[in-house]
C-alpha cells in the first residue's frame, strides 16, 4: 500500500471517530453547549485540557524550535517553564475559584465581579482578539499538514479541516469539543511518542526518548554522549555547540513570566475548568492536565535534537564518520535518484526546505557561512555559501519519521497526530470566540431576556460565524498571523490574568480600575508587538523592525506581555484608589468565593 493511502485511511479513520463522538455527545442545552453540563470527570477534563491546549505549536513547531536552536535558544527552556508554570498558577490561583463562582464564561465572571456591563464588554474584546489571533496560525496549520500528507493544496487542506470542525463544533458544544478533546488526545500523545522511540532506539538503543537524550549515541558503538556526538557534527559544520548557552536572563525571564501568566489568562483553556461538577475537581483537573502535557514536553528535547542529528547526518553522510567536510556534501543527482531521499523532493515541493547551487559543482554543502573560520574554508575550496537554504522549523517534527525511513504507518500516525493537536485547539478557541458572542454579547448586552432555545440558536450561528472567519484569515493570513505566540500570549498575560487575579483577590478593585487596568495593558502590549515586529510604519524612522538593539530597555515583543500585565496591575490599583470602593454586595460575594464553605453550590446563571 502507498504512502497516500496509508495516510488517507488513518486519518479518515481518527476523523470518524471525532465526527461519531460529537454526534453520541451532542449538546441539548446552553449548559451543555458552553460548559458540557459541568458533569466532566476531571481525570478526562484533564485528557481534553491537554490536547485543548497541545496545539500545533506544540506538536510541530516546539521540537522544532529545540532542534534548530539548540540549548542557546532560549524559547525552549521558556517555552516548556512557561507554559507547564502557567497550569500551576491556574490549579493554585485562578481555576477553582472561578468553577466556585458558577459562570459560563470568563466575560461573565468580569461583568459580574466588577458589575460592569462596560467591563464584560472589553473583555469581550479582549478574548476576541487573542482567539482570533492564535486560531489563524491552527488553520493554517492544518492546512498546511493536509497539503503535504493527503497531496492537496494548502487552501483544500483548510476547507477539509474548517469542515471536520464544524462538524462537531457546531452540533456537539463544549460538551462533543470535551469527549473529541479526549479522543485526540490520545491521538497525538501516541502519534508523537511512536515515532520517538523508534528514532531513540535508532540513534541511542534506549526505549524510553527522555533517557536516550542524555545516553549514548548507539551507531558508534555507545562510547559517546548522544548530545557530545550531535555537539561534534555542528561544530565541525562551522555552527555553534548544540548545548551552549547563549541566553539573556532578562529576555528569557520576562517571557517565561509573559507564557505563564499568558497561559493562565488565554480564555480557551480557563473555560475547560467551568466543566467539572466540583470545585475541588477544578484544581484536579488542573494537576491531570500537567501530567497529559508532560508526557509530550518532556519528549520534546529529545524530538528535536534527533531530529536535528538525522537531518545532518542523513544530507551530510560524512558528518557520521567526524569528518564532515571531507567530500564536503551529497549530491544533487543522489538526492533526485535515491529512493530514501523521496522526503527531500516532496519537502521541497511544500516550500519549508530549500536549496541552491550556488557554485554549480553539483554537490549542495552545508556549513556556517557566518563563521571566519569556515568562510577561509570556503573561499580555498570554492564554494559560494551554505546550499541549504532553508529548513522551516515546523517541518522537522513532520518531516522526522521519513528523514529516519520508519514504517508508513507511523509516518500516517504523525499525519493524524499534528491534525489532532491543530484541530483540537482550534475547536476550543472557536468555542471560546462563539460564547463570547452568544452569551456574553447577544444575551449579556443586546437581548437579555433570550429564550434557552434562542441562544442555542445564537451559539451555533456564533459558532459557524466563527469558523467562517478563521478559514478566512487562514487563506488570508495577516502579517502578524505567524507571530501568534507573541501576540496572543502577550495579550491575555496583559488583559486577562490581572483582571482575574484582582477580580478573586483584591475586594478593593472597582469597575473603574479594572477597566482602566485592561485598556492599559490591552493597548499597550498590542502597540509595542506591532510597533518592534515592523507592521507600524514610524514617520521619521527607518521603521523599528525586530532588531534587538531596536527594543525598549533590551524587551523583546515576545517578553512584553510581563510588562503590560504589570502596568495593568498598576494603573487598577491607582484608579481604584482614586474612586469609590465597589459596592459592599460585590465585596461580599469576592470574599465568599474565595471562602471554602458552600463549594460547589454557586449558580449557573
Amino acid at each position: 500500500m502507498d504512502q497516500f493511502t496509508l495516510n488517507l485511511i488513518v486519518v479518515g479513520i481518527t476523523f470518524a471517530i471525532y465526527i461519531g463522538i460529537a454526534v453520541w455527545a451532542r449538546a441539548g442545552s446552553t449548559s451543555e453547549f458552553y460548559a458540557a453540563g459541568q458533569g466532566v470527570h476531571p481525570v478526562l477534563n484533564g485528557m481534553a485540557t491537554g490536547a485543548d491546549w497541545m496545539s500545533a505549536a506544540s506538536f510541530i513547531s516546539m521540537a522544532g524550535i529545540i532542534a534548530m536552536a539548540g540549548a542557546g535558544g532560549y524559547e525552549q527552556s521558556a517555552f516548556l517553564m512557561g507554559w507547564t508554570g502557567g497550569y500551576v498558577l491556574l490549579a493554585l490561583l485562578l481555576a477553582p475559584y472561578l468553577r466556585k463562582f458558577g459562570k459560563f464564561t470568563v466575560p461573565e465572571f468580569i461583568g459580574d465581579r466588577f458589575y460592569s456591563g462596560g467591563a464584560r464588554l472589553l473583555a469581550v474584546i479582549c478574548l476576541i482578539v487573542i482567539s482570533v489571533t492564535y486560531v489563524i496560525g491552527q488553520m493554517r496549520g492544518v492546512g498546511v499538514t493536509f497539503g503535504r500528507f493527503l497531496e492537496v493544496s494548502t487552501d483544500t487542506g483548510l476547507y477539509i479541516g474548517a469542515a471536520i470542525v464544524f462538524a462537531y463544533a457546531v452540533f456537539g458544544g463544549m460538551k462533543g469539543i470535551t469527549y473529541t478533546q479526549v479522543a485526540q488526545y490520545v491521538v497525538l500523545i501516541i502519534a508523537y511518542t511512536i515515532p520517538a522511540i523508534f528514532i531513540s532506539m535508532q540513534l541511542t538503543g534506549n526505549f524510553f526518548p527522555q533517557l536516550g537524550l542524555i545516553g549514548s549515541y548507539a551507531p558508534g558503538g555507545g562510547d559517546v554522549a548522544f548530545l557530545a556526538k550531535l555537539d561534534q557534527v555542528v561544530t565541525e559544520l562551522g555552527f555553534r555547540a548544540y548545548t551552549s548557552d547563549s541566553m539573556n536572563m532578562f529576555n528569557m525571564f520576562l517571557f517565561t513570566m509573559s507564557l505563564m501568566i499568558g497561559t493562565a489568562g488565554l480564555p480557551h483553556v480557563i473555560i475547560r475548568f467551568f466543566t467539572v461538577p466540583k470545585v475541588a475537581d477544578a484544581r484536579s483537573s488542573a494537576g491531570w492536565a500537567l501530567v497529559f502535557i508532560a508526557l509530550l514536553y518532556t519528549v520534546a528535547p529529545a524530538v528535536g535534537s534527533m531530529a536535528r542529528l538525522n537531518l545532518t547526518t542523513t544530507m551530510w553522510p560524512n558528518a557520521v564518520a567526524g569528518n564532515a567536510l571531507d567530500g564536503d556534501a551529497i549530491s544533487r543527482a543522489e538526492i533526485d535518484s535515491n529512493p530514501n531521499l523521496n522526503w527531500v523532493r516532496t519537502w521541497e515541493t511544500t516550500g519549508l526546505l530549500a536549496m541552491e547551487d550556488k557554485n554549480g559543482d553539483g554537490l549542495i554543502q552545508y556549513y556556517n557561512d557566518k563563521s571566519e573560520a569556515m568562510n577561509a574554508i570556503a573561499a580555498e575550496r570554492g564554494w559560494a555559501g551554505n546550499e541549504l537554504t532553508k529548513v522551516d522549523n515546523d517541518m522537522m517534527v513532520l518531516a522526522n519519521p521519513e528523514i529516519a525511513q520508519l514504517p508508513g504507518w507511523v509516518i500516517a500516525l504523525v499525519a493524524a497526530g499534528a491534525l489532532a493537536a491543530a484541530l483540537s485547539t482550534a475547536a476550543g478557541l472557536l468555542l471560546a470566540i462563539s460564547s463570547a458572542i452568544s452569551h456574553d454579547l447577544i444575551k449579556g448586552s443586546i437581548n437579555p431576556n433570550i429564550s434557552e432555545k434562542g441562544e442555542m440558536l445564537a451559539a451555533r450561528i456564533s459558532m459557524a460565524f466563527a469558523i467562517v472567519v478563521a478559514t478566512y484569515l487562514g487563506l488570508n493570513p495577516p502579517g502578524f498571523a505567524a507571530q501568534t505566540v507573541a501576540l496572543a500570549f502577550g495579550l491575555a498575560a496583559a488583559t486577562i490574568f490581572p483582571v482575574l487575579m484582582m477580580g478573586i483577590f483584591s475586594k478593593r478593585i472597582n469597575k473603574e480600575g479594572a477597566i482602566a487596568g485592561m485598556l492599559v495593558g490591552l493597548v499597550f502590549t498590542a502597540v509595542y508587538i506591532f510597533i518592534y515586529k515592523g507592521w507600524f510604519f514610524i514617520p521619521g524612522t527607518n521603521n523599528l523592525e525586530d532588531i534587538p538593539a531596536n527594543y525598549m530597555f533590551g524587551i523583546s515583543p515576545l517578553s512584553i506581555g510581563t510588562v503590560g500585565a504589570v502596568l495593568n496591575f498598576a494603573t487598577a490599583y491607582i484608579v481604584s484608589g482614586a474612586t469609590k470602593e465597589p459596592p459592599v454586595e460585590v465585596q461580599d460575594l469576592v470574599e465568599s468565593i474565595r471562602i471554602p464553605k458552600g463549594a460547589g453550590a454557586a449558580t449557573h446563571h
